[in-house]
């Protein structure tokens, strides 16, 4: 297997791919438009790139295939997906390039999109956040659920997407750039409360699926493709 063949997407998501070349496009068209006074430094563009292509390696590289099949791998899957990948987003504070953009919007557009703002809100209240953030990591480690993701493929993209997406507003949450005093953010005080309740949870949580026999990472695969190897391994847990 070349190296090239490690870059390529394991299980081809048109929708991933879509999604991520749109989020760097209107990125670098904000970056290109907007005023010079206000464009992040180029420190900040590339903690932002590499925060969206490391959430886009563990999704559709190789690396997918390997989280699908090694429980430590796809631990190492969700810690991007879930921490790594929007921390970095996060830390870059893209809220310039976004403003700017939301400047483009037709006044009309703005007013059918207030709703989202209003769930966006609500998702954002701390209690809310916290529980969204520790709730999804037991939901999806829950053995049951967590054998049918791994077997299900929706269900497998619906999980890291959720991940992925609850990552990016709890860590907003605790990265928002603005200041508490003239705004409607988080206090500083708050944000580090918030981070140690969230700690205490996943600290004591024990992948309740490793003790469920829930991964045989023992079988061999030599199906390539992803739904071929979907059917081995529905077999192979069967064994487990």
């Amino acid at each position: 297997m070349s190296a090239l063949d490690y870059l390529v997407p394991y299980d081809f998501s048109p929708l991933t791919i879509l999604s991520f070349v749109l989020v760097l496009a209107f990125y670098g068209y904000g970056l290109v438009r907007m005023p010079a006074d206000d464009r992040p430094g180029s420190g900040r563009i590339l903690v932002f790139v590499v925060g969206v292509m490391l959430c886009y390696g563990v999704m559709q590289t190789r690396f997918d295939y390997y989280s699908q099949y090694m429980f430590f791998v796809h631990r190492g899957q969700h810690l991007i997906l879930h921490h790594l990948g929007p921390i970095l987003i996060a830390l870059s504070n893209p809220l310039p390039v976004m403003r700017f953009l939301y400047s483009l919007i037709n006044p009309g557009v703005r007013r059918a999109l207030i709703p989202l703002g209003w769930i966006y809100r609500f998702l954002q209240h701390p209690a809310i956040a916290s529980f969204l953030f520790v709730g999804l990591i037991y939901f999806w480690l829950w053995p049951p659920i967590h054998f049918d993701a791994m077997l299900s493929r929706d269900l497998y993209w619906i999980m890291n997407w959720s991940m992925l997406v609850d990552g990016m507003l709890f860590w907003w949450l605790i990265f928002d750039p603005r200041s508490p005093v003239i705004s409607d953010a988080l206090g500083y005080g708050k944000r580090i409360l918030l981070l140690a309740l969230v700690a205490i949870p996943q600290m004591i949580l024990a992948p309740p699926s490793c003790s469920q026999g829930a991964w045989c990472t023992t079988c061999t695969k030599s199906a390539v493709e992803p739904g071929q190897c979907r059917q081995k391994r529905t077999s192979c847990w069967a064994d487990c």
